[in-house]
């Protein structure tokens, strides 16, 4: 009748469904694809990472990579010296705030979209989007000069953190020490406040300095204590000058 030509019964589907779809004009095989995740996405883009660095010709080491984490409170001191030990001992310096700003940045990323929607939508970065750039900065630095000895600067900082670094790194990198800067928080709050007169950073303001010890206290010291028990952990003392604070540090993975 004139009702049904005007509303005919939807029956068309995809070869998935061979046809068999429903009135309501979509196949299940459709409704999975669309409902993918960033995690789902997540898992493709370290797929696809892992293949092309598999099948690269530049890829000649198996050996794991030699990894330090370097942990302390705001404004302790970690980028100092992580630049310094990079300048001296030839440790390649990695910042996991750096990456992310770096990739926010780039043109047509895949990983960039994501971070910027994350970001946009008040959520925090996936840790396994973190933990993807560091390896993929890892990577490209042995492939394009041999770099195999990284200081990963404020990373982990969280059991999520750990979590997606083992699901994402594991075996390709080998974790042997964690360098934790202590320092007391009125020192880093003073250090702090006075870089905040230069540094044009947002989160070195007074409110923001005490957020970021409360978040750095429930969450960065677990990860310590973790670490600590494996006996990975070097404790320096960091409210002392820039030149006596390295000369430990140097020691310490000269060892």
């Amino acid at each position: 009748n004139s009702h049904n030509q005007l509303h005919p019964t939807i029956t068309m589907g995809c070869d998935h469904c061979k046809g068999s779809g429903s009135s309501k004009g979509f196949c299940p095989f459709s409704l999975f694809l669309f409902a993918s995740t960033t995690a789902s996405y997540i898992r493709y883009l370290q797929l696809k990472a892992k293949k092309s660095s598999d099948t690269s010709p530049s890829s000649t080491s198996d050996e794991p990579f030699r990894v330090v984490f370097v942990l302390g409170g705001p404004g302790a001191g970690k980028g100092t010296q992580c630049q310094l030990l990079s300048d001296n001992l030839h440790w390649a310096h990695l910042s996991a705030g750096d990456l992310l700003r770096a990739e926010r940045q780039k043109e047509g990323s895949e990983l960039a979209d994501i971070i910027n929607s994350n970001i946009s939508a008040g959520k925090i970065v996936p840790s396994e989007i973190t933990v993807q750039l560091i390896k993929n900065a890892m990577v490209d630095l042995r492939k394009t000069s041999g770099q195999t000895k990284f200081l990963i600067d404020g990373f982990p900082r969280s059991e999520g953190n750990v979590n997606a670094w083992k699901e994402v790194v594991g075996g390709a990198a080998d974790v042997e020490l964690v360098l934790f800067f202590e320092c007391p928080e009125d020192v880093l709050t003073s250090r702090l406040l006075e870089r905040g007169k230069t540094s044009g950073r947002s989160d070195d303001s007074i409110d923001v300095i005490r957020k970021r010890f409360a978040t750095y206290r429930e969450e960065s010291m677990p990860i310590i204590e973790m670490y600590e028990k494996e006996g990975k952990v070097r404790q320096i003392v960091a409210d002392r000058s820039i030149e006596d604070v390295y000369k430990e540090v140097e020691a310490i993975l000269n060892e």
